[in-house]
């Protein structure tokens, strides 16, 4: 849990960090952060005893992580703008295989939370994958209705929405709320990365770099409100600690919204409060961000290392090069060969590489 928490964190400050102020951060947000909230969740804390219900990590890990890693971005800046007006997919074909495993290993991450092969574990399995699926056709159908195409981007957000959304209550309620749950978690961060994004100055301003903050921090709220509204009390039993603990629909008034209200803002303040003092303190012993100029050139120059050798046979790109060895030209009355017929012969025709 710990570990997944950081790498969703991550996904606010690609592009841009340096790796030895992560390497410090790091340790010190799990400590100071996601331990403390994880305690008084589920190891007996304070929102423990008060009956605050997260199954597997609604807030724990998915609203912790979305607004830490939201805070982290606010201090340590953007990246460059040009990466910010063009940031296209890697590669679509391995998002969706990744998708598809992260799908797979949900039903374990939430199916195995009772640590036992009993009902409650059932329920969660059947319950993740009903919100999963649920939660994709719902935010297709609103990138086909409002852009007039599906995307396959859109339909891996959607998922990953749904699977979040449901955590916080996927072995407490029944199957027609994870549906209810999954539509929710379709529309809801749908419209909050899509519409209000673009209207809000603070959300424009933070450069989250795979809009962590909706599909984590605002999915992981939505479903801990929901687990409040819709968890059922036989579901409740096997799992609470707090007898005649419910959901509001079966009679638990507006007291278990009022919980989980509660609880969702004790994690947000407590991670927006740390992670900002864990971020400043870093940053008076190591840089937060890489330079520009090594940001232009990437992984080389972070890690001295390149993730694809793209250029020819595995020769290194030379970014000192200029414009007209892309362009080619003439040199003491011979026509040099240029980049882009190099490109071309080796079968890369029609391939933008952004280097």
């Amino acid at each position: 849990m710990a570990a997944i928490t950081l790498v969703l964190l991550a996904g606010s400050l690609l592009g841009r960090m340096n790796i030895r102020a992560w390497m410090a951060f790091t340790p010190l947000w799990l400590l100071l952060s996601y331990t403390i909230c994880a305690f008084s969740l589920w190891g007996g804390g304070f929102l423990y005893h008060w009956g605050v219900i997260d199954y597997s990590g609604g807030y724990v890990v998915h609203l912790s992580s979305g607004v830490a890693g939201f805070t982290a971005a606010y201090w340590v800046g953007p990246r460059l703008k040009s990466d910010r007006e063009r940031f296209a997919p890697n590669n679509i074909l391995l998002m969706i295989a990744g998708g598809g495993l992260l799908w797979l290993g949900w039903a374990g991450f939430n199916g195995g939370a009772p640590y036992a092969p009993n009902i409650t574990a059932s329920v969660a399995v059947l319950n993740t994958n009903v919100s999963a699926a649920t939660s994709l056709l719902t935010w297709t159908c609103l990138d086909v209705i409002f852009f007039g195409k599906p995307s396959v981007i859109g339909a891996v957000q959607g998922m990953m929405t749904g699977l979040v959304c449901v955590t916080a209550g996927a072995g407490l309620v029944h199957t027609w709320a994870a549906i209810l749950m999954g539509v929710c978690a379709g529309s809801v961060p749908w419209v909050t990365m899509m519409i209000l994004h673009k209207r809000s100055a603070l959300l424009q301003k933070v450069d989250d770099t795979l809009a962590v903050f909706h599909t984590h921090a605002v999915a992981g709220l939505l479903g801990g409100v929901l687990t409040g509204l819709l968890a059922t009390p036989d579901l409740m039993a096997l799992h609470s600690h707090v007898p005649g603990a419910r959901g509001a629909f079966y009679g638990g008034g507006v007291a278990q919204v009022g919980k989980q209200l509660g609880g969702a803002l004790f994690v947000v303040a407590w991670n927006v409060v740390v992670t900002t003092g864990i971020i400043l303190g870093v940053g008076l012993v190591v840089p937060l961000r890489m330079p520009d100029e090594q940001l232009r050139i990437g992984d080389d120059a972070a890690h001295g290392e390149e993730a694809y050798a793209l250029w020819g046979d595995g020769e290194r790109f030379d970014v000192t090069r200029n414009e007209a060895a892309r362009i080619g030209g003439w040199s003491n009355g011979v026509l040099e060969e240029t980049v882009d017929h190099r490109l071309a012969g080796m079968g890369a025709r029609g391939v933008t590489i952004q280097l």
